[in-house]
């Protein structure tokens, strides 16, 4: 498995030389500042691929080319996005990058509540549900959010709104809207309720229809370019804002497997986003999803309930870590007894928690300061090593 990190380009606090420290051989970046829906040129990427490798590391991951809103509703300007799309893979791929991680998530990316959580081993991120609907329904004020919701969670919703300060209320709201980080799409309220319109009363089957569009027109490039495009699972894997999430469960991902069979059509198997439900066992999907699996996030969070959780430290969590970095280890076995040149899966720690030095500097991006990840890079390289020792001595692991 290659060790990678995710680097948000030259402005971010935590540079190539902290991931070299780290011990990452090679990086996962995007360039965050096209907007969703542009063209990535050639020279682009060329100029942002050899500022890694001036560093000494090298461009392993795409996180990611963003799917505008126009692909994910086949607006009207769906054609003009579809072609901006697949000109950026073939410029991904002309610096020798092989892997795009994409995601297909919709209005508004990753969802969070508190970025702050305190834990004994630091500050973390979480998702409270009710917190989350109480700012669905009576901070945003969404039409008809309250119908998206239990009796019993709306009546929660509104007596934890009532409860919160001014000062909580708008962190929560700045929260919740705020981008996938690296993203570049920020919603303030007016903006959000007119995104949210052209969503409102998409069916799952309708969205999914959507997604296996996208994956019909791209995947034929990535296969000419030689990309294995990797679908990020929903984050968190439930319905949020009434809107349908598509890709967190093992039959969904094997809906989107099976739509559109081929080798560079693949899952980013984000240990975090499956293990919010219980019901996902990690270590048959990697048995199943295994030949598909083209990328790893491994971080972990701890389940408070059907639907909140916070995030763990990297072996700690609801998830088995070391199954899971077992299985996938396993797969890289069978890759190489296969004779697959890809048999190296790059994973990067994710989302270590805000922690000594780090949170008195304030400026690093929610779940991506730099000790956090370095001691959960430190810990699954740990596993690794373990697991190749077991092998080395038994000839099974």
């Amino acid at each position: 498995m290659k060790e990678t990190w995710r680097w948000f380009g030259p402005a971010d606090p935590v540079s190539l030389d902290d991931a070299i420290q780290a011990g990452a051989r090679g990086i996962v970046s995007s360039l965050h500042h096209m907007p969703d829906g542009e063209v990535w040129t050639t020279d682009d990427v060329t100029r942002h691929a050899n500022i890694i490798a001036a560093a000494g590391l090298t461009w392993d991951v795409v996180e990611s080319i963003p799917v505008s809103n126009e692909i994910r509703l086949r607006g009207p300007h769906w054609q003009r996005d579809i072609a901006n799309y697949k000109a950026s893979l073939r410029a991904v791929a002309a610096s020798g990058i092989k892997v795009v991680c994409y995601n297909f998530i919709p209005l508004i990316d990753w969802a969070r509540t508190d970025l702050r959580y305190q834990l004994r081993s630091g500050l973390a991120l979480r998702f409270d549900y009710i917190d989350f609907a109480a700012c669905d329904i009576f901070i945003l004020k969404r039409r008809r959010a309250a119908e998206a919701y239990s009796d019993d969670i709306v009546r929660l919703a509104e007596e934890r709104s009532h409860a919160m300060s001014p000062t909580r209320r708008d962190e929560l709201e700045a929260t919740v809207l705020a981008p996938l980080p690296g993203g570049t799409v920020t919603y303030g309220r007016e903006e959000f309720h007119s995104v949210y319109a052209r969503y409102e009363g998409i069916s799952e089957a309708d969205y999914r229809s959507n997604l296996v569009a996208f994956l019909s027109e791209v995947i034929p490039v990535a296969e000419e370019v030689g990309v294995r495009m990797c679908i990020h699972p929903d984050d968190p894997p439930i319905n949020l804002f009434g809107l349908p999430r598509i890709a967190g469960t093992r039959d969904q991902l094997r809906r989107i497997m099976d739509a559109v069979p081929s080798p560079s059509n693949g899952i980013t198997f984000c240990v975090g986003s499956l293990g919010v439900r219980a019901e996902n066992d990690l270590g048959a999907m990697i048995e199943e999803f295994g030949p598909s699996i083209h990328f790893a996030h491994l971080r972990n969070v701890t389940r408070e309930s059907e639907t909140s959780f916070h995030e763990a430290e990297h072996l700690g969590g609801s998830s088995d870590m070391a199954e899971v970095v077992f299985a996938l280890r396993r797969e890289e076995c069978r890759r190489e007894a296969e004779g697959r040149k890809d048999r190296d899966i790059p994973f990067r720690p994710d989302h270590g928690h805000l922690m000594l030095d780090d949170i008195a500097k304030g400026d690093s991006r929610p779940g991506y300061s730099a000790i956090g990840r370095l001691k959960g890079l430190a810990e699954l390289r740990g596993l690794i090593r373990a697991f190749d020792h077991v092998r080395a001595r038994t000839g099974r692991a």
